[in-house]
């Protein structure tokens, strides 16, 4: 086990630092220069232009700019070009407001997807499975901007109640439990949208998967031995269809970066994939690198983590 962990921290590493040189290149190979991060600004003199390369090592060598840049990020002293901030303490803010809405809607939608998918395929063709099909399938159909704009809609005329931002304007100051309150209110219509286009898919793996494991010859020879169907159902056969869905846990965690983009624009949650969104708009160098940089290690820490669970789902799994 201990040999296996570090291998694997060994070839992870290695690949990291790969994808670190991929992902620096691509953005410098990107039209433009860094000193038109803001040509239209009248105070952006040749001087300052200068100035401002000489800061951030722009007028070295590409391979010194990489040393530095990640020499810099790794000590915490690069800094955001649009707002001078120091880019790790900025997207650690910005990672605590998008870890909520992460949280709850993974929950949702990998609790209650099983439970759809595992109950659709037993009961095959029947009302149950139509109709979880049916409502699987408008889900998945309809734009998520356009279910987001149609749920404020209604919570908004229905209970007349704020759902924009993390929190109800003027409320801060406040005690604790209506503030407290007011933030899950906040975040419950964002985790919700977020989760049903994730429940609509991932339920139509699980009855997908589940069908073809029932369709097994120990499956039938399990029914032929007179065991319980709960356990032929959910000790044999669950337990041989979860390994698609362990390499898809494991790869859930990039999730907190690019998975929202729209909810966080459209209800104005000043998250992950907000941040990197707009950094692209701005070409704030640093803060893309850095976020993809960040992508990168929560990949590889997602596909670790499924190669452990890989033995915890099925012992014949050898390292």
């Amino acid at each position: 086990m201990l040999s296996f962990i570090a291998r694997s921290a060994v070839q992870k590493t290695i690949t990291l630092f790969f994808v670190s040189i991929v992902s620096f290149l691509i953005i410098h190979l990107a039209p433009g220069k860094p000193s038109q991060v803001n040509p239209l600004n009248p105070k952006f003199t040749p001087e300052l232009v200068e100035r401002f390369r000489k800061a951030f090592h722009l007028d070295e060598p590409l391979y010194r700019q990489y040393v530095y840049f990640y020499r810099d990020l790794l000590t915490g002293k690069i800094v955001s070009w649009k707002d001078s901030r120091p880019v790790l303490k900025k997207i650690w803010d910005r990672f605590l407001n998008s870890l909520p809405l992460f949280i709850v809607g993974t929950l949702l939608t990998w609790t209650l997807s099983f439970p759809l998918g595992i109950r659709s395929a037993i009961y095959r063709g029947g009302i149950y499975d139509r109709t979880v099909t049916f409502f699987s399938y408008l889900l998945i159909s309809i734009p998520g901007f356009f279910f987001a704009y149609v749920l404020i809609i209604f919570v908004v005329t229905r209970f007349h109640v704020p759902v924009i931002g993390m929190e109800t304007f003027g409320l801060g100051g406040g005690s604790w439990p209506p503030m407290i309150m007011d933030r899950i209110w906040h975040l419950l219509l964002p985790s919700v949208l977020g989760a049903t286009g994730g429940i609509a898919v991932l339920s139509r793996y699980v009855r997908s998967q589940m069908l073809e494991v029932e369709g097994q010859d120990y499956i039938r020879t399990a029914h032929a031995k007179g065991l319980h169907p709960d356990q032929v159902h959910y000790k044999h056969a669950l337990r041989n269809a979860l390994l698609p869905f362990v390499t898809m846990f494991g790869l859930i965690l990039p999730g907190l970066i690019g998975g929202s983009v729209i909810i966080e624009s459209i209800f104005s949650w000043p998250g992950m994939g907000r941040m990197a969104y707009e950094a692209i708009l701005a070409r704030d160098y640093p803060v893309i690198l850095t976020v993809n940089f960040v992508s990168a290690v929560l990949v590889l820490a997602g596909t670790f983590i499924s190669d452990v669970l890989y033995m915890v789902a099925d012992p014949r799994i050898k390292l």
